[in-house]
């Protein structure tokens, strides 16, 4: 068992598969909370809600 234990403690873990590279300008599809306040904001525009968010998000990643 003091072997098991060992080989399990030492043993490095298998790499993950190595993530696909993004493509320049793609979009990727993901779930986020977001508070109703903030997205009442976002929509008050009318429709491009969405892109907005994302130039907001970007501005505020300094990109």
């Amino acid at each position: 068992m003091a072997e098991m234990a060992f080989k399990a403690a030492t043993t490095k873990p298998a790499e993950s598969a190595p993530k696909a590279p993004s493509l320049p300008g793609a979009k990727e599809f993901v779930s986020l909370r977001i508070d109703r306040d903030i997205l009442d904001h976002f929509q008050e525009a009318g429709s491009g809600w969405q892109e907005r968010i994302n130039a907001a998000l970007r501005a505020a990643a300094g990109k």
